[in-house]
């Protein structure tokens, strides 16, 4: 008696390796057949051609498994999921850890796809769900945005060198002023481009001013985190959030040994980036919720960034928080709730040889 069908797709630019495996009641898995299809949409035809003639039993349910290869698996996840098909996604790091955790020591495209099959077959896998529309261009325009941030940075950072060198180039100077300000009118112009597409969709404006009414916490910085999230559609609560994000606490002890804790920054690397400085500015701004948190912590291990990382995902938390509920940010009634459901089970740090639980 089978108990599921798996498709393990490894994804390249130009193709997509398949594989097709099913389980039985006893745990074993076996390959059925394997193929090789192009990565668009004559290939997304073929593959489920391929698919419904190995597919014996419609009874069974089916699978399919691909890995988020940057932006290469979106066309065929996004095909597949609308011609019905149940469609995983994991995260390349799982997948691999996986692998290894069967033993295999070659790896190729056809390995993978077996391996994704096997994987999809023997554990419980959460469905993908695709981005909705408005979150999709925003997460689009909120990344070209840190684009244009980040080239801007390097770009100063060669001129400040070239400007203090012993040997100067007029021209090149004079085009670098150039492109420097070339970025500044366009890093305005998706500023607007933003701010218009948030505009055109009024449930999310208002959800939108009423995080921003934190003091010192921007737009741009909001519609990072609600485009990286998707709205926060998929998460059931803030512990989930604040893993994905890459604030959950890593704990290294073992026996009488006992290490460093620190956050694991395993998780969206765009949300820690775009809230490092509205940390800094709710701290100026003298937040209640926000110095309170500084103060408590800051006393407690004497660090001003670790301080900082705790007000960044606080105010990740307390964006979810206003996002779903869909209230107004209050600085007194809001202080009294988010502190309660910011109480984490996970120990922060060991002081004296002690645990202590983070309040955050």
């Amino acid at each position: 008696m089978l108990l599921k069908y798996s498709v393990g797709v490894d994804v390249s630019c130009k193709s997509l390796k398949c594989c097709i495996s099913t389980i039985d009641k006893e745990q074993k898995v076996k390959v059925k057949s394997s193929t090789t299809v192009s990565n668009n949409l004559s290939g997304f035809k073929s593959l489920i051609d391929w698919v419904k003639k190995h597919y014996n039993d419609p009874e069974v349910p089916l699978l399919v498994c691909m890995e988020a290869t940057g932006v290469y698996y979106e066309q065929c996840a996004y095909y597949l999921h609308d011609k019905g098909f149940k469609v995983v996604v994991v995260l390349p790091n799982k997948s691999k850890k996986y692998f290894q955790a069967l033993g295999l020591k070659s790896k190729n495209d056809k390995i993978d796809a077996k391996g994704l099959a096997q994987m999809c077959a023997e554990q419980h896998l959460k469905i993908w769900e695709p981005m909705d529309d408005f979150y999709y261009v925003l997460r689009h325009l909120t990344r070209h945005h840190q684009s244009l941030q980040e080239q801007k940075s390097a770009l100063n950072n060669q001129l400040h060198a070239i400007q203090h060198s012993a040997y100067q180039s007029k021209t090149i100077l004079h085009q670098m002023n150039q492109t420097i300000a070339l970025f500044d009118k366009q890093i305005k112009q998706i500023e607007k481009a933003i701010t218009e597409h948030i505009t055109s969709n009024p449930e999310a404006k208002a959800k939108f001013d009423n995080v921003c009414a934190i003091k010192g916490l921007g737009i741009i910085s909001v519609a990072t985190v609600v485009a990286e999230t998707n709205g926060f559609i998929l998460f059931e609560n803030y512990k989930q959030v604040v893993s994905y994000a890459g604030y959950d606490v890593v704990e290294n002890q073992s026996g009488n040994h006992i290490g460093k804790t620190r956050i694991s920054k395993k998780g969206n690397p765009r949300i820690r980036r775009i809230l490092y400085m509205p940390a800094l500015v709710v701290k100026t701004c003298q937040e209640p919720a926000f110095i309170n948190l500084y103060n408590r912590t800051f006393e407690r291990h004497g660090i001003k960034m670790k301080s900082y990382v705790a007000i960044q995902k606080k105010l990740l938390v307390m964006i979810y928080y206003l996002w779903k509920k869909n209230e107004k940010y209050n600085p007194n009634y809001g202080m009294n709730i988010q502190e309660k459901e910011l109480v984490l089970p996970s120990l922060l740090a060991f002081e004296k040889g002690k645990n202590e639980v983070a309040s955050l």
